[in-house]
C-alpha cells in the first residue's frame, strides 16, 4: 500500500527561500532517497511563504522509521534550523489508486 505524507510549514524568520530551497534539496538527495521505501518527494510553495513537502513511500512502516530517525539525523539537520516548527502541520494518507 502506498503512503503520501503531506507536511505544512513556513521558515523561521530570517531564512532566505532560495538558500532553503538549496538545503531541502540537499536533505531530499543526502537523506530522504536513501530510506527505505522512498518513491517519490515534491517540495511547493505557496504566494504567502508557507510550504508544502509531499512524500510516497512504498508503506507505513517505511514512513514511520524515516520520521523516526528524521529529527536526530545528521542529513537533517540544516533543513530542520530552518523550519519554524511551531507552523508544522503533517497528514498521512493511503493512496486511492484507480
Amino acid at each position: 500500500m502506498t503512503i503520501v505524507e503531506t507536511i505544512r510549514f513556513k521558515l523561521r524568520a530570517g531564512v532566505d527561500d532560495a538558500e532553503f530551497q538549496n538545503t531541502d534539496r540537499t536533505m531530499q538527495k543526502e537523506y530522504m532517497e536513501l530510506r527505505p521505501g522512498f518513491l517519490s518527494r515534491a517540495t511547493a510553495r505557496s504566494a504567502d511563504g508557507e510550504y508544502l513537502v509531499t512524500v510516497r513511500w512504498s508503506g507505513p512502516e517505511e514512513a514511520e522509521a524515516t520520521i523516526g530517525a528524521f529529527f536526530s539525523a545528521p542529513e537533517t539537520q540544516a533543513f530542520l534550523a530552518s523550519v519554524d516548527l511551531e507552523t508544522v502541520q503533517s497528514g498521512r494518507y493511503e493512496l486511492i489508486e484507480a
